[in-house]
């Protein structure tokens, strides 16, 4: 979700619950081609990643007896697998919410008795966890929403469907019901969500850059569209950080164009997930060579010149968190079947930063 699931957010990224509000879910998997030969890591690379569940969390639950095939429980982890066979996943139903309800303001676009959409500012977590107990979205939800968020997704994340990332500004949908959760989790997981990001990035990418088009993974489309086409997932030594891969890792494809250009240093970008992995859109933009300005994870150490930007360059240089803002978020009413769109405008720290850029600061 970059998201894609968090931090992306971005980010991006997805995710379902891991349990249904009134006793135990299922969740069916079929085994893939060209898939893993071992029952966890076949697991790991089939699943949803809306379903939020890891391979560790896989191994656990084979052993636990909660993998069954054809309804007789595999209880070895490393049992072999074959392309077309279906799994099925007993998912452990919702706790009771320990999480506290707390009075965060919240800028609600969108609610009804089954979802709602909620821009998001900058340095709120959309979680608790380790290190982020309080002051998160959720809090916020609870004591908005009160007791009607869905259970799917236990005691820490009531009513999450996907997340962007925690310096990541801009729209979420949050389900109020089970069944608007698992209508959500499977336009997620189809694909068929609409979002579109903007970002201010280092350089102007060029689809016509023959650098850019050499990189592995990316191609030039129609009207100066970068399709960036690569596989994500934890990077081996840093567990906080994303990494491009090839043969590892979950199929991730984000596109993106140019807006504006700044003096050839930076970009006003729109860019737009087919898939919607952890970090997704930072990792993509950063391999591409135009990583975003002021994102300290991927941004690396690129700064822009003073005698091209002027005072611009200093306002980009000092942006304190990643500049990447979900605009707009569409999907089909879980329930209704009402095609809904939703726009968000941009925060006022990126307004500014794009009024430095353009010399009007």
């Amino acid at each position: 979700m970059d998201e894609s699931f968090q931090d992306d957010g971005d980010e991006t990224g997805d995710e379902t619950g891991n349990g249904a509000g009134n006793g135990a879910d299922r969740l069916s998997v079929t085994i893939g081609k060209d898939a893993p030969a071992r029952l966890d890591k076949a697991l790991a690379a089939a699943v949803p990643e809306e379903a939020a569940l890891s391979r560790s969390r896989l191994a656990r639950m084979i052993a636990e007896g909660a993998v069954s095939r054809d309804g007789v429980p595999v209880t070895d982890q490393k049992a072999r697998v074959a392309e077309g066979e279906v799994y099925t996943l007993r998912l452990a139903p919702a706790v009771t919410i320990e999480t506290l309800p707390e009075d965060i303001p919240l800028r609600v676009i969108w609610e009804d008795g089954d979802l709602i959409v909620i821009d998001k500012p900058a340095g709120m977590v959309v979680h608790p966890a380790p290190g982020t107990p309080s002051g998160t979205l959720v809090n916020a939800l609870l004591h908005h929403c009160g007791d009607t968020l869905s259970g799917i997704g236990g005691a820490r994340r009531p009513g999450i469907v996907h997340r962007i990332d925690k310096d990541t500004t801009g729209l979420l949908v949050v389900a109020k019901s089970d069944r608007a959760h698992h209508g959500l989790a499977r336009q997620f997981e189809a694909h068929t969500v609409t979002r579109r990001y903007l970002a201010v990035v280092h350089g102007v990418p060029k689809a016509s850059d023959p650098r850019l088009r050499g990189l592995r993974g990316v191609t030039a489309e129609a009207a100066g569209v970068v399709k960036i086409a690569t596989n994500l997932a934890r990077h081996k030594t840093d567990r906080q950080r994303q990494a491009v891969l090839w043969e590892e890792g979950r199929h991730a494809v984000t596109r993106f164009r140019v807006l504006e250009a700044f003096a050839d240093q930076a970009a006003l970008v729109e860019c737009w997930l087919e898939t919607g992995r952890t970090h997704q859109i930072r990792v993509h933009l950063a391999y591409a060579g135009h990583g975003l300005l002021g994102d300290q994870t991927y941004g690396g150490k690129r700064r822009l010149a003073e005698k091209l930007l002027g005072a611009g360059a200093e306002v980009g240089n000092l942006f304190p968190r990643q500049a990447l803002h979900a605009a707009t978020l569409g999907f089909e009413h879980p329930v209704t079947d009402e095609r809904l769109e939703f726009a968000a405008d941009l925060p006022g720290d990126l307004v500014e930063l794009l009024s430095a850029l353009r010399g009007q600061a």
